[in-house]
């Protein structure tokens, strides 16, 4: 961290002495005030809820300029790693910090390929679901259950013993995901082929048969392949938080990134390219395109509660700027398909031509963001609605697994400790049954 000329003052108006605050700058963004001393000479927490205002960690990995609608990994607008990168690609670079020459792509893709297959035991774990369980319940105990089989590598102290985890994880979680949505569906699990390219065998695990081969589509694994680039990392948000937070305990690589996870499948997190598409399919069984007004009517309406589910962004102010490449791909995909009459995209397209032309929308910065499009090109590639945001952890195990390794990496690391404000009784003594 670089310090500021600046210093901050903090001062009370009851007397006490004030403090003095060291003030740090990053390479790009906001300056953060050191408040580390601060219970110690005062006495006092500060109280920050979501910790909106709080930077709980210094990071290299990926930035986020939410007014300027920028996203950058390693220093590379995700635009350009999208147009020019593949994931693996992506994934080198979030691990290691630059972008793979020829020798170092190759052995990199060859030491995640050699991990794509998972211990034959997982499917007979498999069966303790129930068919219809949420993939997302699934996924979270089968990734939790990785530590089990494979704890030879679970010190996340011994950098070795890190690589091995993350090369295993970013492997098999394509595996996983595809075996999760075979059970759900009752067809056997397909192997994977490791001459394919990352995306392909993903797909190919996912709609392949032993009674047909699936040819793989190259518009298609395109598309999939750039879902994974623009959801591979995004900064501190909540899941990340969370795999750090679960990782500063000590616990092996397979917890934490389970513990992601979880936190995932919040519907206001990665469950929302979910719920845009259950709202799409709502409007739908209104009367779809002729009732899209009366939608509409009711978004704008306060007092409904009714939500435009996939426009805005808690953190782009402007325009998500991985929208823009998504919306490209989500064209290029209805294309390909001949599905640019299908009811529910007509649907989608008619409502996204609202929310870029309404003034209501555009003055409030409601554009579509990445969880529309992304919903709409999985859909339409096959993927059910409610295997979404397990698509989306396989994308965003890599920036976990970076964020966690840069964690442990950073010496001034702690166990996560939050505080809090308490607002509850003070100690009182327990009386007896018949007095209270």
């Amino acid at each position: 961290m670089t310090p500021s000329d600046v210093k901050a003052t903090l001062s009370f108006s009851d007397g006490s002495p004030s403090m003095e605050l060291p003030i740090y700058q990053g390479s790009v963004g906001p300056d953060v005030i050191d408040i580390r001393k601060l219970y110690a000479q005062t006495g006092k927490f500060t109280y920050d809820p979501g910790f909106l205002s709080t930077a709980a960690c210094q990071s290299a990995i990926t930035y986020i300029d939410g007014d300027k609608g920028e996203l950058l990994y390693r220093g590379y607008p995700i635009e350009q790693l999208a147009e020019n990168c593949d994931f693996l690609d992506t994934c080198y670079l979030l691990l290691n910090g630059e972008l793979p020459n020829a020798q170092q792509k190759q052995d990199f893709d060859r030491k995640v390929t050699n991990h794509t297959m998972v211990s034959e035991q997982m499917q007979f774990f498999l069966r303790g679901f129930r068919r219809d369980a949420h993939p997302m319940a699934v996924l979270t105990g089968l990734v939790g259950a990785l530590s089990a089989f494979y704890h030879d590598v679970t010190d996340i102290q011994n950098p070795e013993h890190r690589a091995t985890a993350a090369n295993r994880l970013i492997g098999k979680m394509p595996t996983l995901v595809a075996m999760a949505y075979k059970y759900s569906i009752g067809q056997p699990y397909i192997y994977p082929k490791n001459d394919l390219s990352y995306s392909a065998n993903f797909m190919r695990m996912m709609f392949a048969t032993p009674c047909e081969e699936y040819v793989p589509n190259e518009v298609l694994v395109r598309a999939m392949d750039r879902i994974f680039i623009l959801h591979a990392d995004h900064e501190q948000n909540a899941s990340t938080s969370t795999v750090r937070l679960c990782g500063s305990s000590g616990t092996n690589p397979f917890a934490a990134i389970a513990a992601g996870v979880a936190c995932l499948w919040g519907p206001a997190h990665g469950g929302a390219n979910e719920a845009a598409l259950n709202m799409l399919e709502d409007i739908q069984k209104m009367g779809g395109i002729a009732k899209i007004g009366d939608f509409i009517s009711q978004v704008k309406d306060k007092n409904s509660g009714i939500k435009l589910m996939g426009f805005g962004h808690r953190v782009y102010k402007n325009y998500d700027p991985r929208a823009k490449l998504m919306r490209e791909t989500c064209h290029e995909v209805l294309d390909e398909l001949g599905l640019q009459n299908d009811p529910l995209f007509k649907l989608a397209m008619a409502l996204e031509k609202i929310a870029l032309e309404d003034d209501y929308f555009v003055s409030r910065k409601l554009y579509p963001n990445v969880d529309f499009y992304s919903g709409i090109v999985q859909r339409a590639i096959g993927i059910p609605v409610s295997l979404f945001t397990a698509v989306f952890a396989l994308a965003r195990t890599v920036g976990w697994i970076a964020q966690l390794n840069e964690m442990i990496g950073d010496p001034e690391y702690k166990i996560g400790r939050p505080r809090q404000l308490f607002i509850g009784a003070t100690q009182r003594d327990v009386k007896p049954m018949a007095k209270r």
